[in-house]
């Protein structure tokens, strides 16, 4: 290695590294406030439910929701009755933050830990 090369190796580094860190600090981090408004906002309620439970026009979507990319690519073309969304009606950060709030969405509580609904049980029995 001639001088000019062992100078500007730890300098190039240091370039590579600080162009990564700003691109990364650029995309803000899922949010989950932001997703659940999207979520409201959007359109996934009116089949999928409120908190994603799902209906007779839409599928259960959380607890355990699907990671961000498979949400991403189903939307964008999905063969199904469900209308596709385009990158320009809802970008990959936007559908990050959808995932972000299905995925803080906690299970529904079992029936019989409901003592309204233990009794019910209870008295068909």
């Amino acid at each position: 290695m001639n001088r000019n090369t062992t100078t500007l190796a730890p300098l190039l580094l240091l370039l590579a590294a600080s162009l990564a860190a700003s691109a990364s600090a650029a995309e803000p981090a899922p949010s989950v406030e932001r997703g659940k408004t999207l979520y409201l906002t959007a359109g996934c309620k009116h089949c999928h439910g409120t908190v994603g439970q799902g209906s007779a026009a839409g599928r259960r979507l959380a607890p355990k929701p699907l990671p961000a990319a498979a949400i991403t690519q189903f939307l964008r073309a999905n063969g199904t009755n469900m209308p596709a969304y385009s990158e320009a009606l809802l970008n990959d950060a936007a559908v990050a933050d959808i995932a972000a709030y299905l995925g803080s969405i906690p299970p529904a509580v079992p029936a019989d830990s409901i003592p309204a609904l233990r009794n019910l049980t209870k008295q068909g029995k």
